[in-house]
């Protein structure tokens, strides 16, 4: 079982967790949901269309212009008790490496922390154990935030991811984070070159072989443009191949951009799997 804020989910039941970014330069939106009321409107659309997680970040992924921990606080702190008070149910993610951050955050009402640079801030885990909130543990490659791969290699790519996710989340439940509460993410282009997180993403099974749930973060991400020679906003097709690749894999929760095309993706992988009857079964019937 998955327990995240208020809801549980199944073992066979898709979570879709929503991209919110609170950032002026993010690689995807450029900035479109920086000011309140347009991410406000992008959260209730991204309900509506069948997302169970909102997460919400305040620094984008990439190289950039410095953003420190009281600017990142500001851009989503309020942000979250906002959300919190219009949308009571959702489940509230905040997207932070730092443990200052995630106790405000958290504080405001969060139900998870979304720890995208593999426990860099050993205490990030801490305030999640303190607070009782989930967590997602991410295998980085030992990269520092905001920074690109060079080089990188691995002896053997998924050993590595399944080493390290497996450790901070058995050190996450050490410090008090519910076990049903704690994620792991093989962390595609984190640390990684294309030819690594298409590795991780065929071998997935192993990841899910260890119990723990998975997350999967693939939405429009550079190794999908460079496997198809495709730029940001030509990403979609190849997203929505690897995620039913993903699903099919047994990877529990999506973060995403397109909600409503992920949500169909998963339901049709759900039900080929059988565990979802179709919505409507009427051809041969009638």
């Amino acid at each position: 079982m998955l327990r995240l804020g208020r809801r549980e989910f199944d073992a066979h039941e898709p979570v879709i967790m929503a991209i919110v970014n609170r950032t002026p330069d993010s690689f995807y939106d450029q900035g479109s949901t920086f000011r309140d009321e347009p991410a406000l409107a992008r959260v209730a659309e991204a309900v509506s269309e069948g997302a169970a997680i909102i997460d919400i970040g305040g620094v984008k992924a990439g190289p950039g212009e410095e953003v420190t921990a009281e600017e990142e606080a500001r851009r989503t702190v309020g942000f979250v008790a906002e959300v919190r008070r219009r949308f009571p149910d959702v489940i509230i993610s905040v997207d932070t490496w730092r443990h200052e951050v995630g106790e405000a955050v958290c504080e405001a009402g969060a139900d998870l922390l979304n720890d995208a640079w593999g426990g860099v801030d050993p205490r990030l885990a801490e305030v999640a154990g303190r607070f009782g909130v989930g967590l997602v543990c991410t295998h980085a490659g030992g990269a520092r935030p905001r920074t690109r791969p060079h080089r990188v290699a691995y002896d053997d790519v998924m050993a590595d991811i399944v080493s390290v996710t497996r450790g901070l989340a058995e050190r996450a439940v050490s410090l008090g984070v519910p076990r049903e509460s704690v994620l792991i993410d093989p962390g595609h282009d984190f640390g990684k070159n294309t030819r690594h997180s298409l590795e991780a993403t065929r071998r997935l099974g192993e990841m899910v072989s260890t119990g723990w749930p998975v997350l999967v973060s693939l939405s429009n991400k550079d190794f999908v443009g460079e496997t198809l020679d495709k730029p940001v906003k030509e990403r979609v097709l190849g997203t929505l191949a690897t995620t039913a690749v993903s699903a099919w894999l047994g990877a529990r929760v999506y973060r995403v951009h397109e909600v409503a095309e992920t949500r169909q993706i998963l339901d049709m992988v759900a039900s080929i799997a059988g565990h979802r009857p179709p919505a409507v079964a009427r051809r041969g019937l009638a």
